[in-house]
């Protein structure tokens, strides 16, 4: 039991500074793996298993590799990702649009996981980042504890703060285990959260524009 409350301790505590650039730099203060595991097998016990049982034994440990995967995030650093630019663009004056990125993340709320498309676009100025380098700031948030919401919210703000462009424009689409699977249990449904700064908050033509974009099929 002393493993969960640490356990439990730690993740409020990370939760607590999701804003930071670079939330656990070491292990320190951090449970042991081993630890975690127990709290895993303890899980297993309170849902009514026998963590003892040949198929179970070893699942502590694979949830807790799964885990360093899954919440990979919380060592991401948008900054120094979005670090390095490139001015050779001769004279593109228009913006950027990275469509339907990938990701998957997970319910701060139920810790269950939400899935979908990210569509980000932004206006450079002199500059352009590299082009994978949006999809590994949509996926560095993505691997934490999250809601849709403060997602976009970061991904426009790393975006902002990095590269100080004329405008970054941001829409998510996802899919929430926590509404599909429990509660209401509406599987299907879409949340779609989007916000806008500089030119794609200022002007509305811009925003249907990138709206236009996003939605358009060739």
């Amino acid at each position: 039991m002393d493993a969960v409350v640490k356990l439990l301790k730690a993740q409020a505590e990370l939760e607590a500074g999701a804003d930071k650039r670079a939330l656990v730099p070491d292990r320190a203060g951090r449970p042991s793996r081993e630890e975690a595991e127990a709290a895993v097998r303890t899980l297993l016990a309170y849902i009514g298993e026998n963590p003892q049982r040949e198929g179970l034994v070893d699942t502590p440990r694979r949830v807790i590799k799964a885990y360093d995967e899954l919440y990979s995030g919380y060592g991401h650093d948008a900054e120094e990702i979005l670090g390095r630019t490139f001015g050779e663009i001769g004279t593109f004056d228009d913006f950027v649009l990275l469509r339907d990125i990938p990701f998957h993340s997970h319910c701060e709320h139920h810790m269950v996981p939400f899935v979908g498309k990210a569509h980000v676009a932004y206006f450079p100025v002199e500059r352009v980042v590299g082009l994978s380098k949006i999809a590994r700031v949509v996926d560095g948030y993505a691997r934490r504890l999250q809601t849709q919401e403060h997602l976009t919210s970061q991904i426009v703000t790393a975006l902002d703060e990095a590269l100080r462009p004329r405008g970054v424009a941001v829409l998510i689409e996802a899919e929430h285990m926590c509404m599909a699977m429990r509660g209401i249990s509406k599987a299907g449904v879409t949340t779609v959260t989007s916000q806008f700064t500089g030119a794609f908050r200022d002007d509305p033509a811009e925003q249907v524009r990138f709206i236009t974009l996003v939605r358009g099929r060739p």
